[in-house]
């Protein structure tokens, strides 16, 4: 007599599908670039998570559904490390905002599929970027599907009050305040700046300091 058993499957979720990340140098400083960019952006909102290229799985069970923007927002759930977006974990809530950076090996019929997936599970806002060609996409949810915006240069995102500009050389990305992302090497060479500043006013008071002791002045008083 056989016996059946009652342990339920176990699905799984991969978190890789062991692709390479980015294509090429620029490639991936934009990616990380936008990713970054909006951390920042939202660094003291607890209740927003961004992350880059990690799977968002939006049907429980069905892990053959699955996409991994290139940097997505989801706003409304809490910061922290996650090994995969599972929706049905996190309130049913899908990302708000997508973004994809346009390498050499995408294929127009591949990112109509994207833009299809993402119609299709409730994303409000995507946009596209070719930085070779500094040449981007937007489109934004209009009864019930992504319709195109026409003109992203000046646009300003209703989700992430982020704003584009594309008169220039690459494209420039204004935070709230009006800041521009900044790439990594960016980023490092005005915290060099901003230490070098530090210790420049630093060395400043000690000079002061002494110069004040030997005058017979006690800096402290």
């Amino acid at each position: 007599m056989s016996i059946l058993s009652s342990t339920p499957r176990v699905i799984e979720y991969p978190e890789t599908d062991n692709q390479p990340r980015a294509e090429n140098t620029l490639h991936f400083q934009w990616i990380v670039t936008i990713k970054e960019g909006l951390e920042c952006v939202f660094a003291d909102r607890p209740d927003v998570f961004v992350a880059g290229d990690l799977f968002w799985y939006p049907v429980e069970g069905n892990p053959e559904i699955r996409a991994a923007p290139d940097a997505m927002v989801v706003i409304g759930r809490p910061k922290g490390h996650r090994r995969s977006y599972q929706q049905w974990q996190e309130g049913d809530l899908p990302p708000q905002v997508v973004f994809e950076v346009l390498s050499p090996g995408n294929r127009p019929g591949e990112m109509s599929d994207k833009r299809k997936f993402y119609e299709r599970h409730g994303v409000e806002e995507y946009y596209v970027y070719n930085p070779d060609e500094v040449e981007m996409e937007g489109f934004r949810r209009s009864d019930g599907l992504l319709a195109p915006i026409a003109d992203l240069n000046g646009w300003t995102s209703p989700r992430l009050g982020i704003r584009f500009e594309l008169d220039g050389p690459e494209l420039v990305i204004r935070d709230p305040d009006g800041r521009p992302f900044r790439t990594f090497q960016e980023n490092r060479r005005e915290l060099d700046r901003a230490r070098h500043e530090r210790d420049q006013i630093a060395a400043d008071r000690d000079r002061l300091a002494a110069r004040l002791r030997a005058a017979g002045i006690d800096p402290d008083q």
